[in-house]
């Protein structure tokens, strides 16, 4: 009785009684679910496998609410029509790298690695604090795209050879897989560059279709087994110092999220990328012992010479590539403006530091 006489107050009063009564609402949270494409094969050591601590990143810190599923290179698309699937929507991200686009957006290359350019720590450096991010943007604006730094190799290895690279001459004729701004200046020295996917390379070299391949370092290299394939292993990585792997999201997509799933995507994106070159720092180390005292592969620096003139061929394919229009030159100014401030610094700091280190 008491309960109904409140009940009739309320309703004198102009206060629904079922506003009082009835338990809070309860509005369920949508579920997105996005596809990310790589260019990587499935569950790869590092590639792969950052491209999957992205995806679940992504899901676990939304709490669900945006879920990312990963696809191979050629389970939905193959490995180099990832960023083409990003641009018309038939996923919502990729995971490649930038050199892989050249043909559709040369200076794009300039995001990826450039050869004897900036080394992992610079190149996030650069994009983040000196610039290059903005640039990026403005670069893959056209195409709906969004880029964002999402993993790095450091420097790699020079790569495997099934001959010895004594002299300049040796390089004339050899088929090598090598992309990007680094197999231009490959082709320049007399080599002839060929752009695969990383899953046909071990069959490639093994076959004598490739007479060399470069890919990515010990970690990787282990994993292809290419010690099985090539006698020789090179180094140093003079066309890949650095290589930034890039997470590309379609930017409708991305703009429909709400305010807070949009920066868990990007903060997700900045964490794989620094915790990619840590892994790779650490899996280096176990993966070249393991490759030089159980699998006894011969490993050779590439002699001075040939060193030196691929590096003058470098500065002249990205002179060249700097000059083509404005943006691929006010890209060249910035890079080449940052890269000179950081080797001063690091002249007086890290490679100073190396030096004296190496003497203990």
């Amino acid at each position: 009785m008491k309960r109904r006489d409140f009940i009739q107050k309320l309703a004198i009063g102009g206060v629904a009684a079922s506003s009082v009564l009835a338990a809070p609402a309860v509005h369920a949270k949508k579920t997105i679910r996005w596809k990310m494409v790589t260019t990587w094969p499935k569950n790869f050591p590092g590639l792969g496998t950052g491209a999957n601590k992205l995806a679940q990143l992504i899901t676990e810190m939304s709490g669900g609410r945006l879920q990312v599923k990963v696809y191979g290179a050629g389970e939905l698309v193959p490995a180099f029509e990832v960023f083409d699937a990003v641009s018309r929507g038939t996923a919502q991200m990729g995971h490649g790298s930038a050199y892989y686009w050249k043909g559709k957006i040369e200076d794009a290359q300039f995001f990826s690695t450039v050869p004897f350019g900036l080394n992992g720590q610079e190149m996030t450096s650069w994009l983040h604090h000196g610039g290059g991010m903005k640039l990026w943007n403005e670069v893959y604006e056209p195409f709906g795209v969004i880029p964002a730094a999402a993993g790095n190799t450091g420097v790699q290895m020079a790569g495997w050879f099934n001959k010895q690279i004594n002299s300049l001459d040796d390089l004339k004729g050899l088929k090598m897989r090598i992309p990007g701004l680094g197999g231009e200046a490959f082709k320049r020295a007399g080599g002839v560059p060929v752009n695969l996917p990383g899953g046909e390379l071990f069959t490639a070299l093994k076959t004598g279709a490739l007479d060399a391949t470069e890919w990515v370092g010990p970690y990787n290299d282990l994993a292809f087994g290419f010690y099985k394939a090539a006698k020789y292993y090179y180094y140093p990585g003079w066309h890949e110092p650095g290589t930034t792997l890039e997470a590309t999201i379609n930017k409708e997509a991305f703009e429909s999220l709400p305010k807070d799933l949009q920066s868990i995507v990007m903060n997700a994106c900045n964490v794989v990328n620094q915790d990619m070159l840590l892994e790779y720092t650490a899996r280096n180390n176990a993966a070249l012992g393991t490759l030089l005292n159980k699998h006894k592969v011969d490993m050779r620096k590439l002699p001075d010479d040939v060193l030196d003139k691929l590096r003058q061929l470098s500065e002249e394919v990205v002179l060249e590539l700097a000059a083509k229009d404005k943006r691929s030159q006010k890209i060249y100014d910035s890079f080449s403006s940052f890269r000179k401030q950081v080797v001063d610094w690091h002249k007086i700091s890290e490679q100073a530091y190396y030096n004296v280190r190496s003497r203990s």
